[in-house]
């Protein structure tokens, strides 16, 4: 009988379900959309019994596609999207409002009130979370929710809340044991942890306003989470073996594991992220600090940029431009536009992400000619995912000191050759782009394998192929074009 490894990666998009075997081989997967609910005022949210209904469906499908047996499938792995939260009713079981989504500047506002009213909050919340104050992390959504919604403020009162993201969400629903817990790669991006501690900070608890009974149990991120029959899928119970942030999870899958290693997911926005060892850094260059994971009693942190929108900006070109029709024609058209022009967008359709934090941008089109058609505006809306990201590999260098030679790259976009030959070339970086496509779900799928004795090492990233985009733009082209992207940040930020 097979030992098989159930990864499940809950992204902003959809979900996966990958299958593993016990030599690290993927065996299977299926993928299913959720719906992006996007009112008039611009806010996001996620519909959270969907996405519940998907990750049944999934494991369903790959399990159906792969010919599983019964008690074949021996652990679990849940990756799921970050910051992205909700409130649900501890006795019903159900949301109380749809799920804010990482993306939404709903809690913009509250944010600008809490630094009003309190002066010098900013630092403290950099200092307690390793965060900068923003909305776009959970407890000001979480803030929101207890401001604005009645069922939340209603069940707040009863003791019955439930204030989570989406990992806790998930597994709360799936176990048998209705679990309400969590980990330090998902817990830390609340702002709501302290991150030398990674336990719940009382004065960020205060500061937001979030009763602590309401927040799930932080517990090491291989741990055994609960167990789960998949909504019947399974005769004998399975167990959870692994949760990570799905960032944390592509870092793992990449083998990042030595301070100085660089990954960059190119999801619908984009980490990248530097493992930095056993004690965290201070960044002076607008990024982040967080957790990569707890294992056992040992954690791991990293420095992070976030940027809202990659990946979406080709999305955006599809579903409300129309200038294309599906993103594998990216690459074909901007072959056809004039290289020589020099139009730039800068995506900051719900502010600007890191290393610049403006969450009052808009975004932009600019150095606009008689040469930019259909062809030009494709291409200056795909190299904002280069660009953007070569500006945080720049602010990494900075924090740490450290000179990168190599960016491992995963996530769909990294199937255009020609953008990764420009990452390569404007961050002035090797970047190693992975064959394996569902890197969160490997991050995952290896952890908890890991958990269960199924791995002894990282199998799955010793089965993965790489592809290699080396620099090979002069110095004097990349200052020219990095020049002429910083003067259209500076529109932006005016």
């Amino acid at each position: 009988m097979r030992s098989i490894v159930l990864a499940i990666d809950q992204s902003t998009q959809g979900t996966k379900a990958v299958l593993f075997d016990s030599d690290g081989n993927m065996l299977a997967k299926r993928t299913r959309p959720h719906d992006q609910l996007i009112n008039d005022k611009g806010w996001v949210s996620h519909d959270a019994e969907q996405i519940m209904t998907n990750v049944l469906a999934t494991a369903r499908d790959v399990c159906k596609a792969a010919g599983v047996r019964q008690g074949e499938v021996r652990a679990v792995g849940i990756s799921n999207q970050r910051e992205t939260c909700l409130a649900w009713d501890r006795v019903t079981r159900e949301p109380l409002a749809p799920a804010i989504v990482w993306q939404c500047g709903r809690a913009t506002e509250l944010c600008q009130g809490l630094v009003a009213a309190h002066p010098g909050v900013d630092g403290l919340v950099k200092e307690q979370s390793g965060l900068s104050l923003s909305p776009y992390f959970s407890a000001a959504k979480m803030a929101w929710l207890l401001q604005n919604v009645p069922e939340v403020i209603a069940a707040a009162d009863r003791g019955t809340l439930c204030l989570g993201t989406i990992d806790s969400w998930l597994v709360f629903k799936l176990t048998q044991e209705h679990a309400f817990l969590t980990e330090p790669s998902n817990a830390c991006r609340t702002q709501l942890l302290d991150l030398r501690t990674a336990e719940w900070s009382p004065k960020l608890l205060q500061v937001f306003g979030v009763p602590r009974g309401a927040l799930a149990t932080v517990c090491p991120s291989d741990s055994v989470f609960g167990h789960t029959t998949m909504g019947g899928l399974f005769e004998t119970p399975v167990p959870i073996c692994c949760v990570l942030g799905d960032s944390q999870a592509a870092l793992a899958a990449q083998n990042c594991v030595n301070p100085g290693d660089l990954k960059a997911t190119y999801g619908t926005g984009s980490s990248v992220m530097m493992q930095v060892g056993a004690d965290p850094v201070v960044s002076t260059h607008g990024l982040v600090s967080s957790i990569a994971w707890q294992f056992g009693d040992k954690r791991s942190y990293v420095l992070e940029g976030n940027l809202n929108y990659t990946g979406a900006v080709i999305s955006w070109l599809k579903d409300q431009m129309g200038l294309i029709d599906d993103p594998s024609e990216v690459e074909g058209i901007i072959s056809q536009a004039n290289l020589h022009d020099r139009a730039y967008f800068v995506p900051a359709f719900t502010g600007l992400g890191a290393p610049w934090w403006a969450s009052d941008a808009t975004g932009m089109l600019t150095g606009v000619t008689r040469t930019t058609g259909r062809a030009e505006m494709v291409k200056a809306c795909a190299e904002c995912i280069p660009y953007q990201i070569a500006d945080v590999v720049g602010a990494l260098q900075g924090d740490t000191g450290l000179v990168v030679r190599e960016l491992r790259a995963d996530g769909g976009v990294t199937a255009n050759d020609y953008l990764m030959q420009l990452q390569a070339d404007l961050a002035d970086v090797t970047v190693v782009t992975s064959s394996l496509k569902e890197l969160s779900a490997a991050g995952v799928g290896f952890v908890a394998g890991r958990t269960a004795g199924i791995y002894k090492g990282n199998a799955i990233y010793g089965k993965v192929g790489h592809g290699r985009n080396v620099p090979a733009m002069s110095a004097d082209e990349r200052s020219e074009r990095l020049n002429g992207w910083h003067d259209a940040l500076r529109r932006v930020m005016a």
